[in-house]
Formats: C-alpha cells, sequence, structure tokens
C-alpha cells in the first residue's frame, strides 16, 4: 500500500508499506493491505512503518524517519498529532 506523510512544512515520507502502526487518540492501531477505508486523529507518538525491502537512508532522507535498530526493515516516524484517511490501499497522513 502507498503511504504518504505530510507536515505544513514538509513531505516526510513517501512510499511503499507492509504495515503501518498509529498512535490513535484511544490507543495505538495498525493498518494492512486491504483495510477498509478510515479516517483517524492521531496523537503525539511515533508511527511505525513495516516496509517490503530494507530502508537505505541518503541524503534526501528527511532527519524525522529513524530506522528501527533492530530491524532495518522499519523505520518510524515522531509525531505531535494529526490525522489519517486510508482509502483504496493509500494512506495519507497530515501530520504536526
Amino acid at each position: 500500500m502507498q503511504l504518504e506523510i505530510i507536515t505544513p512544512e514538509t513531505k516526510i515520507f513517501n512510499g511503499e508499506a507492509k504495515a503501518v502502526q498509529f498512535p490513535g487518540m484511544e490507543g495505538s492501531f495498525q493498518v494492512l493491505k486491504g483495510h477498509a477505508p478510515i479516517i483517524s486523529a492521531l496523537t503525539e507518538g511515533d508511527v511505525k512503518i513495516d516496509l517490503p525491502s530494507a530502508f537505505e537512508a541518503n541524503e534526501d532522507t528527511n532527519p524525522l524517519i529513524k530506522t528501527d535498530k533492530s530491524d532495518n526493515k522499519v523505520i518510524r516516524v515522531g509525531i505531535k498529532g494529526g490525522v489519517i484517511e486510508m482509502q483504496n490501499d493509500r494512506i495519507i497522513v497530515l501530520a504536526e
């Protein structure tokens, strides 16, 4: 599924994801390919992204993206809050 994480200032991430875990207002939740359409508010925390292949940072990589030390196919993005919309295997996160 396609994932895009953006803030008012910049695009943090745009790419494929196998699974994404979000810090929801009432606890964390995860979405997978084929998930029903959803719109949800997010609270402060990490968005955990499971990638289909190993993550390789380069000079264009946003500094908010942190690699998981135990698994090179997992990255995390810290947010202060926001909103997620998912439909048709496309996730858009408007983050603070």
